[in-house]
């Protein structure tokens, strides 16, 4: 099987590439990198100019291409993207820390002491696999990206529980591991890979070599239809603040089951295939409003949202949850509503005018008005704040004023 076990990364398969980034593991290097430790990418010209009296223009190059890279991972690995390094993909492709100490914990917690990290990119996964004490085998089959991923467990001080392998993933064999980990490339020259077996490599291979192991998790993306989600794992989908980041088939937990997690309380609510509760039937918009979690409503758990809440939809095809009545939940946010009005922007102007609204966050689900558009034609003022949903009750186009219903 061709051109397996690696990401898509142009600058990454590059002779030059590999060469400029083994300049910056000299010592003259890692000290180039420290002069541009928090340098500000509006001054670049002038000091890549200063720089060049002391340093060879290549080296220079490298490092500050290098130093914007940190800066833009700072986003997904907080404090360690300082002494990490990257390629521009592995930037865009890396698990961020919160998502891979999660799934690491889950490793842990299944026992697993050994796994095979199919794919492995710079090693974000393997860093936090390691910190919890896991021996972790990262194979990729590119030069440059087995290379950056050395370089983060040495840097990181887990060399020791990180072995890097530059390898096709279909030539290892995991039968000695615990546990087995694949992340395909789902990008291309091109963007994104829709198709699952245009993945690199193909889904259908990593479903293969996951029921291999006593224990494996398959990263996927996370709008893939729920047909195409095999009938003996778990399908988890997980946020992060809100956003959802990845979608994860395990093998050897929950069979037939759809879950979602929410990241960083680490809440997670799941459901067995066979019993997942129907849609709730619409009705009327009642005093609050919840907003599911983007993770609750990929892994179709809406339903089990409004049975906690005892509300139902405001439409048959918009995940928006109402009820009369105030209801604690970690999956969903829930908002006051004051007012409900027909889809008319004069008179919502008029509303927040009357009630002094001079911030206004604006929601959507079901409406094709883009929100910076609508906040523009408000023009707010006042001391008071409100959020709009522009959305569709019984398939009328619909505005939902409130605000964020009291906690605690």
């Amino acid at each position: 099987m061709a051109d397996n076990g690696g990401v898509n990364d142009p600058a990454a398969t590059d002779p030059a590439g590999l060469a400029a980034f083994r300049a910056l593991l000299t010592d003259e290097g890692r000290a180039l990198l420290a002069e541009l430790h928090d340098h500000d990418p509006a001054d670049e010209l002038t000091l890549a100019t200063r720089l060049r009296r002391s340093y060879a223009p290549e080296l220079v190059s490298a490092a500050l291409a290098q130093a914007r890279l940190r800066q833009r991972a700072a986003v997904k690995f907080g404090a360690d993207a300082a002494r990490m390094f990257f390629t521009p993909n592995g930037v865009e492709q890396a698990t961020r820390t919160s998502v891979a100490a999660y799934r690491a914990r889950e490793f842990k917690g299944l026992g697993v002491r050994s796994l095979a990290d199919l794919c492995c990119g710079i090693g974000g996964d393997a860093i936090a696999l390691a910190r919890e004490g896991i021996a972790v085998l990262a194979v990729d089959r590119d030069p440059l990206t087995c290379e950056v991923a050395r370089a983060n467990a040495e840097a990181l001080g887990l060399a020791e529980l990180i072995e890097v392998r530059e390898a096709d993933v279909a030539e290892i064999d995991t039968s000695s591991y615990d546990a087995v980990f694949v992340d395909p490339a789902r990008r291309g020259g091109r963007g994104r890979i829709f198709d699952p077996e245009a993945y690199s490599p193909p889904l259908s291979w990593a479903i293969e070599a996951a029921r291999k192991a006593p224990h494996a998790a398959l990263k996927i993306a996370p709008g893939i239809p729920h047909e195409a989600v095999p009938d003996d794992v778990y399908a988890e989908w997980i946020s992060d603040s809100g956003d959802v980041k990845e979608a994860v088939l395990w093998f050897g937990t929950r069979p037939g089951a759809f879950g979602a997690t929410l990241l960083p309380a680490g809440a997670s609510l799941w459901s067995a295939r066979a019993t997942m509760l129907p849609d709730p039937e619409p009705r009327p918009v009642g005093r609050f409003l919840y907003e599911p979690d983007g993770a609750v409503i990929r892994a179709h758990l809406v339903a089990e949202v409004a049975k906690a809440v005892g509300g139902g939809l405001i439409d048959p095809m918009i995940a928006y949850v109402t009820s009369d009545g105030l209801h604690s939940t970690p999956y969903a946010t829930s908002y006051e509503i004051t007012d409900q009005l027909p889809f008319n922007i004069k008179k919502l102007k008029a509303l927040l005018r009357e009630r002094e609204v001079g911030i206004l966050t604006v929601k959507k689900r079901g409406s094709a008005v883009e929100p910076e558009e609508l906040r523009k034609k408000m023009k707010l003022r006042g001391r008071n704040s409100a959020t709009v949903f522009l959305t569709r009750v019984a398939g009328a186009p619909t505005m939902l004023v409130g605000h964020p219903a009291p906690t605690g």
